[in-house]
């Protein structure tokens, strides 16, 4: 049986400033700690917004039900559907093109695998099995047309297989099951019909190119830069005409993962009979590279003292002819276009570790437990359609530990100003920029119900999605109790719709809190 919905609306007022993220609907859901139950929310711009609730598990010995529910962009219901999967079968990835959500299902301990096709306009289903690889750890999930690409692992080497929905066949892409190969990412070319795998070597300097397929699976075209400057780390593509793609990521100078900054190149779509060496040469000879040092804004995280002194010690080693190694990690989000031109957005992270105490006061690295993420901040920089850097913002991000490595940090295109905003243990962090500039420093807001006489009492697995127009989504679990009475909770998964008012005042920003396993600075 499906869970009730209660939906909230919420018209909330601060006496001292209007906040400017205002929060106005909200759904809750039941949530019952003692089930095998998973939630997730997938924004469709301004189609609105479907969440998909998953109940039953192969380890509790229940068949999976899957509840889809589509809603309006204020929330109100339009349509409800569920289908229920064979045990056996055990749910592995999603993806969500413009008119369909996919789902990637693999039987227990079996090379087959079965993809469920949603149509979001109307809540129809079509399920179709396949067979593919057996020891095949999957990674990634994307589909394109009537074909789904698979990527993954096979006895610690790359692979990515072409599933077609038409006849039930499936490929092997060429050219990559190969030893210390890693792969960076795989993206899509709808308007080419292309699939772009960006590879890296764990070896030769950390060499990395980009493999180009044609729907028929076949090997189009490979751009190698085993021959530029720095070791490029990670990658993302960006058509900007049907003739070329810009290329950004970070790249480091010692084949390791942290990173001493950005880089930028265009990539042309040469023609098969054109030669990819030529092509590769043009890509390295264009690349750019933008090192931390040289951003104007990308320690604004740190205190100014520690800020300057950091600064002065890259460019005295400069100076001198030495390399100052940075020791950033970055996840970098897909490239976002923009008026003049595209948006990066990339947040610094660290693996955060808890020790464990001893009876005379020390510390056991053997013990140590592995604690999660710990952001510090992100930064923001603009490009122009020819990839030319025009400038750099930054958010520092405060006390934010996740277990899983994901993107915190959204950005919401308004005018000519951006907002970047942040989930936190039940608050949202934003600050409002305009290119280099910061036009509103962090606001805090905190999540409330409807009720004036309830208080959440605990919230987690927040997120934070940006949405349509002026719009964010979060989402989460939290228990709620009445003022005065936290004997009895009840736990729900919220969905709350939050708008952004560039008119409105900043509210006061609410008193920091003291949280334990804080971080150093970094």
């Amino acid at each position: 049986m499906l869970r009730p919905l209660l939906i909230l609306l919420i018209h909330l007022s601060i006496s001292t400033a209007r906040a400017q993220l205002a929060q106005s609907v909200r759904i809750e859901i039941p949530s019952n700690p003692t089930e095998a139950e998973a939630f997730d929310v997938t924004p469709l711009d301004d189609r609105g917004v479907l969440m998909t609730i998953r109940t039953g598990s192969f380890f509790n010995n229940s068949a999976s039900q899957f509840s889809f529910q589509k809603f309006d962009t204020n929330l109100k219901p339009l349509w409800q559907t569920t289908i229920k999967q064979d045990i056996q079968f055990q749910p592995l990835l999603s993806y969500h093109s413009q008119q369909y959500v996919y789902h990637l299902f693999r039987e227990y301990d079996s090379n087959r695998f079965r993809f469920l096709k949603l149509n979001i306009e109307d809540g129809t289903m079509q399920s179709i099995d396949g067979i593919l690889l057996d020891q095949f750890d999957v990674l990634g999930f994307k589909v394109m047309g009537s074909q789904a690409y698979v990527s993954g692992y096979r006895n610690q080497r790359p692979v990515v297989m072409a599933f077609s929905f038409f006849d039930g066949t499936s490929k092997v892409l060429p050219g990559l099951y190969v030893n210390h190969l890693e792969i960076s990412s795989l993206e899509l070319n709808e308007a080419r019909r292309e699939v772009n795998v960006l590879i890296h070597s764990t070896r030769r300097r950390c060499a990395f190119s980009i493999r180009t397929y044609g729907y028929d699976s076949k090997l189009l075209r490979v751009v190698n830069f085993d021959k530029a400057t720095n070791s490029l780390i990670s990658g993302k593509l960006l058509p900007v005409n049907d003739q070329e793609s810009l290329l950004v990521g970070n790249y480091s100078t010692d084949c390791t993962p942290y990173s001493q900054g950005v880089y930028v190149t265009r990539i042309r779509h040469h023609q098969p009979d054109e030669l990819s060496a030529d092509v590769s040469a043009e890509a390295v000879k264009n690349m750019q590279y933008i090192e931390f040092s040289e951003l104007q804004n990308f320690f604004n995280y740190l205190k100014p003292k520690r800020q300057e002194k950091l600064l002065a010690k890259a460019k005295r080693k400069k100076d001198e002819g030495k390399d100052y190694k940075f020791r950033y990690r970055l996840l970098v989000h897909d490239l976002l276009p923009s008026s003049d031109g595209f948006t990066l957005v990339a947040e610094v992270y660290y693996p955060q570790y808890r020790g464990g105490s001893l009876a005379y006061g020390g510390y056991l690295r053997g013990a140590d437990r592995y604690d999660g993420f710990r952001y510090t901040h992100a930064f923001v920089c603009g490009f122009d359609n020819s990839g030319k850097f025009l400038w750099d913002n930054c958010l520092p991000i405060k006390e934010l530990v996740s277990p899983d490595l994901t993107e915190m940090v959204q950005l919401s295109q308004q005018g000519d100003r951006m907002v970047l905003a942040y989930p936190n243990e039940g608050e949202i962090t934003t600050e409002v920029i305009q290119k280099n500039k910061v036009l509103t420093q962090s606001e805090n807001i905190k999540l409330q119900t409807n009720a004036s006489d309830e208080r959440i009492t605990y919230s987690a697995q927040n997120n934070l999605m940006a949405w349509h127009d002026r719009h964010f989504l979060a989402c989460g679990f939290q228990k709620i109790a009445a003022s005065g009475n936290f004997t009895k909770q009840r736990e729900v998964f919220y969905l709350q719709k939050l708008t952004y008012d560039p008119d409105a005042k900043p509210a006061k920003t609410s008193p920091a809190t003291t949280r334990k396993n804080a971080g150093s600075e970094r």
